[in-house]
């Protein structure tokens, strides 16, 4: 595996086998790496130390180095990428309780949120469409398709529903489909959002970058004024390993 040049430079090489850990050597150089990421030792998309680098800085064998990066890959913190070496991923933490946009959350974390657009048109609403926004017959919608980015990183693969009548020229829409709205005094002010598990299809595996079949979270948001009106429907498909979803919770006595 080739090293980078700088994968060195914020490693932490303070590290002692624990005794009293029953735990295999591996599973505890892997928590020593974690909290290496969350200390904001490497930034996204900075490589991590090789193997054989990491064995002699930390005196452990390759083997053990080996496991203990793969821990951090099965967790989704860490991508290898095929002769260039292992990189720290972008993640996302979204608490369920407020309602943000996808750029917001991406700024507030330090990533440079992103879109590559696949479609921005203006159709006839689908049926679905129609029911979910509470739109009548023949409504027209604008419609945008795109992948969304951290720090040029494939999120998801979004597609959101405006009615027309709100965003007539869905070409002027930036980054943030927030933004926008905000602009024209039509931000949502509450929204209800469904999310479960799915596999993905050959099509969403490659827009991704995923292996076909694997799991994603497919999310679906209907957002509203504070009239009452429905002005979003947003189908959003995320990465399973760069997406987590947080919400607090209390006993009711």
């Amino acid at each position: 595996m080739i090293a980078s040049g700088n994968e060195m430079s914020n490693c932490s090489t303070e590290f002692r086998v624990d005794l009293n850990d029953n735990s295999p050597l591996y599973m505890q150089v892997a928590r020593k790496l974690i909290q290496d990421v969350r200390d904001g030792r490497y930034r996204v998309d900075q490589a991590l130390p090789s193997e054989r680098l990491l064995s002699d800085q930390l005196d452990i064998s390759r083997v053990t180095a080996r496991k203990a990066i793969d821990q951090l890959v099965d967790q989704g913190l860490v991508v290898r990428r095929r002769g260039s070496g292992n990189y720290v991923a972008p993640r996302i933490e979204q608490p369920l309780s407020s309602l943000s946009s996808f750029s917001e959350q991406l700024e507030q974390r330090g990533y440079r949120p992103g879109s590559q657009w696949l479609k921005r048109a203006v159709a006839i609403a689908a049926a679905d469409e129609q029911l979910s926004l509470g739109l009548s017959a023949n409504s027209r919608v604008a419609r945008l398709e795109r992948l969304r980015l951290a720090d040029d990183v494939v999120m998801a693969y979004e597609v959101s529903v405006i009615p027309a009548t709100i965003l007539p020229r869905p070409e002027g829409v930036g980054d943030s489909l927030y933004a926008h709205l905000d602009k024209t005094g039509h931000m949502p002010v509450r929204a209800l959002q469904h999310i479960r598990a799915m596999n993905a299809s050959a099509t969403l595996a490659e827009q991704l970058g995923i292996p076909e079949g694997k799991a994603v979270l497919f999310i679906t948001r209907i957002g509203y004024l504070e009239s009452g009106q429905a002005v979003e429907l947003t189908h959003s498909y995320c990465r399973s390993d760069h997406y987590d979803f947080v919400a607090e919770m209390r006993r009711v006595s």
